[in-house]
């Protein structure tokens, strides 16, 4: 049951990463999400990095309020937000942004169409136009578009 609840919300925070991203980090905490955008930012750091600390604090809560008494339902819950959070830096702060240099020539399709519908996020420059706003779950015309390159 337990894994039932991880998986659930590791699924759920698709959704409300789609939520959150367009009508909070493009809403009314565009000030901390603008330098993502536009590049304004010198550093290695940026304001919108700010969110991990925004997302990190109530998953750590749940996590200490779901073993307070023993292991609940809510520590589960906290450990799927968890785990999506950290699926959400490889992928995006390491992968697609290339904070790292790995996996820059990759020919995976899926991880190809990620790359690429964040690009497509990227193109606007301004909080009221945007596309793509999800992260694990890529609209099907960005797969098309690399597996119908060897036909």
């Amino acid at each position: 049951m337990n894994f039932l609840i991880l998986a659930a919300t590791f699924f759920v925070m698709e959704g409300i990463t789609w939520l959150t991203h367009k009508y909070i980090m493009h809403g009314f905490l565009w000030v901390l999400h603008k330098d993502h955008h536009d590049h304004s930012n010198d550093g290695p750091m940026e304001k919108n990095d700010y969110f991990f600390l925004i997302f990190a604090l109530p998953t750590i809560m749940l996590m200490y309020y779901g073993t307070v008494q023993g292991f609940n339902h809510w520590f589960y819950i906290a450990l799927g937000i968890a785990l999506y959070g950290m699926a959400y830096f490889f992928v995006h702060d390491i992968f697609i942004h290339q904070r790292l240099k790995v996996l820059r020539n990759t020919e995976n399709p899926y991880l190809l169409a990620i790359r690429r519908a964040h690009k497509q996020h990227h193109k606007h420059t301004g909080k009221e136009e945007g596309e793509c706003f999800g992260f694990l779950w890529v609209p099907v015309k960005y797969f098309k578009m690399y597996f119908n390159k060897n036909k």
